[in-house]
């Protein structure tokens, strides 16, 4: 195993590097986990990529056991970004603009996502699925998880904004994903390769689990739990194999390039801020504004609320700290024509007003910025806390029907009530997609066995509501556990069989979303939380 290190270092034009406080900085993301990686790689190119799948395939094969996990910045709140084998670091190197067209753009998977929209936006155009980490985290994990964020709501996931994939398979072959008509899809199942047996597989295994897949889809406004076998082939024969990997985390395949679908940006927008005492109203009001098309739909509870008033109360200007309300809704509409705009900001103004008597109308970007920034400046306050329990990301990206966003909300509330545990809830209230979570110390063992009989509770909880266990932040370490719960055994089956094609020596990121146990992910947890690992420790040639 020592000579692994120096062999690989020879087939890189990146760099390569075992030293201990490196592999102990990279041992963490935004979970609750820690894993010790033996291997730091930046790799400068996708023939680096090539190599070390090709060499560390080879190792495995002859008894070596040793793992590849891919990571951007280690945003992931469920340990995606974890690895106890090689781990390759992408925004050292691999963040370049590839090409740029009217309607699309061309992108290493290390970019930066806010960089991204700086660029398309002195084009006039963005990237509509970004998600609250968007100043921190890469492309390449947005694509990992199929991340969403506050304007999801209109536009989707990050699955339908990608075009194309350029993928690195578990035998180092090249491939590029795009949407196939039925014609190019009968020349790709006729290719003798690698690439071909994949098509040929994948659609036979579509083919025979059609009605359970159709029987086991569920019926949310977003998901990024499992493997995505439902987006891959269309009605009309059309077939996209990108679907696959996008939100398998890295299990199947490493990205080396992506093109997106761009959107015009548009810089006027009209904003509605709400204030509620219940939950019921607020889910009436927003359930009546859907239909309207909002960009954005959003939510903060009296729970942040309360903490953002004790901690950083200079945030809640406008708002009396004695008096918060129960539920604060944001309301957005971007249209590009202002008639339209307008119009729809009067009737949602209507639908707020019949349900409550605290609405407030902001046009100006000031007034908007001043207002949107309880939502968006939330997690900031509660990641930065000081104190010893944190807001830990153990139950927090459950999404349920619009229809039973109310009975989730009171669920959740009577839990952790009955556990005696604080909470910080937030989230895109127009999926009905909740941020929740609680403030445990994870030095203390009270609250460390608190964790899984809580998430326990919660996921059932979520499940039984016909709800998913992620929306947009993925299995990882943390839910893969929940994963045969969610889509029952015979799904979860042929989910280990898309990644036994895919990875058939179990060397692709092997410790997030498949085969997790609860038994696995108490080992892993970590003795304190924080989110240190967003500094830099990349080589010096980097340039954030």
């Amino acid at each position: 195993m020592k000579s692994i290190p120096r062999n690989l270092s020879n087939l890189l034009d990146g760099e390569l590097t075992c030293s201990e406080k490196t592999r102990d900085y990279f041992s963490t993301d935004g979970s609750i986990f820690k894993i010790n990686p033996k291997i730091i790689i930046y790799p400068k190119n996708e023939e680096d990529i090539i190599n070390t799948v090709r060499y560390l395939s080879w190792e495995v094969q002859e008894g070596h056991k040793i793992s590849i996990t891919a990571r951007g910045k280690g945003t992931d709140q469920a340990g995606g970004a974890l690895g106890d084998g090689a781990m390759l670091v992408f925004p050292a190197h691999m963040k370049a603009l590839k090409d740029i067209t009217k309607n699309t753009v061309t992108v290493q998977p290390g970019m930066i996502y806010s960089h991204l929209q700086g660029i398309l936006r002195s084009h006039w155009r963005f990237l509509p699925p970004y998600p609250a980490s968007v100043d921190f985290c890469t492309v390449g994990g947005a694509v990992a998880n199929n991340s969403a964020g506050e304007k999801t709501i209109k536009y989707g996931s990050t699955r339908n904004w990608v075009k194309s994939l350029k993928v690195v398979l578990s035998n180092g072959d090249v491939i590029t994903t795009s949407r196939l008509t039925k014609k190019q899809l009968k020349k790709k199942k006729a290719q003798p390769d690698y690439e071909g047996h994949l098509y040929r597989e994948v659609d036979r295994i579509i083919e025979e689990n059609k009605s359970l897949l159709n029987s086991s889809r569920l019926r949310v406004s977003k998901n990024s739990t499992g493997y995505d076998l439902w987006d891959i082939k269309k009605k009309d024969g059309s077939f996209d194999l990108g679907q696959l990997f996008i939100g398998s985390q890295g299990t199947l395949g490493i990205v080396s390039e992506i093109t997106f679908y761009t959107q015009p940006y548009n810089p006027q927008t009209s904003l509605l801020v709400a204030h509620f005492d219940d939950a019921i109203n607020a889910e009436q009001a927003v359930r009546k504004i859907l239909p309207l098309g909002p960009s954005a739909a959003e939510l903060v509870d009296y729970h942040t609320l309360e903490f953002i008033a004790e901690h950083n109360p200079s945030m809640l200007k406008g708002i009396d700290a004695d008096n918060l309300p129960k539920i604060i809704l944001l309301i957005e509409f971007d249209d590009e024509k202002p008639k339209l705009r307008n119009k729809k900001s009067l009737k949602a103004h209507k639908i707020l007003s019949s349900h409550t008597n605290t609405v407030k109308y902001a046009t100006t970007l000031k007034e908007q910025n001043a207002l949107w920034s309880i939502r968006r400046g939330a997690a900031a306050v509660i990641w930065t806390h000081q104190g010893a329990k944190k807001a830990l990301p153990i139950i927090e990206d459950g999404i349920v029907p619009i229809e039973k966003f109310t009975q989730y909300l009171d669920n959740a509330y009577k839990l952790f009530k009955k556990y005696n545990i604080k909470i910080a809830t937030w989230g895109h209230a127009g999926n009905a997609n909740m941020h929740i979570q609680p403030f445990l110390d994870l030095s203390n063992m009270r609250d460390r066995a608190k964790i899984f009989d809580l998430a326990d509770e919660y996921y059932k909880m979520v499940i039984k509501l016909g709800g998913s266990t992620s929306a947009e932040h993925n299995d990882g370490i943390m839910r893969g556990p929940y994963l045969k719960d969610l889509f029952g055994p015979k799904l979860y089956g042929v989910f280990n069989e898309i990644k036994d094609l895919f990875d058939p020596l179990n060397f692709l990121n092997p410790t997030s979303k498949m085969n997790v146990t609860k038994q696995d992910a108490m080992i892993k947890m970590r003795k304190e939380y924080s989110m240190k690992h967003l500094y830099e420790n990349l080589p010096s040639s980097y340039n954030h």
